[in-house]
C-alpha cells in the first residue's frame, strides 16, 4: 500500500472516531470499513489478524451497547459543545497515554468544561455524573474499542 493510500486510511479513521461523536453518523462502522480497506489491499498475515481482531472488538461492542444506557444528552443540560471536547479529547489522551488516557482525556474535559460554564467544583461534579450516567457510558465504550481498532493498525504499521 502506497503512503498516500496510508493517508487515506488514516483520514477515514480519524473521520469515524470523530462519527462515534456526532449522533447518527455510523462512526463505529467507518472505522471498521477502513481497517478493511487496509487488511484487504495488505495482505500479510499481521493484517489479517488486526481485521479480524477489529472485527470481534466492534462486534463485542455492539453486544455491549444493547446493556447500556441510550445516549440522551439532552436530559444532561450540559451542552452539545461539552460533549464534543470530551470525545476530542478521548482520542488525544488515548495516543498520549495509550488506552487509560482516553478514558482521562473524557472524564476530565467534561469535568472542567462544565465546572468553567457553570462556575464550582460541586456542581462541575454534579454535571459530570449526569453527562456520564446519560451518555457517557455509551459513548466512552464505543470511543474506546474504536480507538483500539485504531491503536492495532497503527500497531501493525510500525511493526510491519
Amino acid at each position: 500500500m502506497s503512503g498516500w493510500q496510508l493517508v487515506a486510511v488514516a483520514v477515514v479513521m480519524l473521520l469515524g472516531l470523530v462519527g462515534v461523536l456526532v449522533p447518527g453518523v455510523p462512526g463505529q462502522a467507518i472505522v471498521w470499513a477502513a481497517v478493511a480497506w487496509w487488511a484487504l489491499t495488505d495482505t500479510s498475515p499481521l493484517a489479517w489478524g488486526v481485521l479480524i481482531g477489529a472485527t470481534a472488538l466492534l462486534l463485542l461492542n455492539q453486544a455491549v451497547q444493547a446493556m447500556l444506557p441510550a445516549r440522551r444528552h439532552r436530559e444532561t443540560g450540559a451542552p452539545r459543545k461539552t460533549l464534543l471536547l470530551g470525545g476530542l479529547a478521548a482520542i488525544a489522551g488515548f495516543f498520549v497515554v495509550p488506552v487509560v488516557g482516553g478514558v482521562l482525556g473524557y472524564v476530565g474535559a467534561v469535568y472542567g468544561a462544565e465546572r468553567m460554564r457553570l462556575g464550582s467544583h460541586g456542581a462541575g461534579r454534579a454535571s459530570l455524573r449526569s453527562v456520564m450516567r446519560a451518555t457517557g457510558y455509551a459513548v466512552l465504550t464505543e470511543l474506546l474499542c474504536c480507538l483500539l481498532a485504531v491503536g492495532a493498525w497503527l500497531g501493525a504499521l510500525i511493526h510491519g
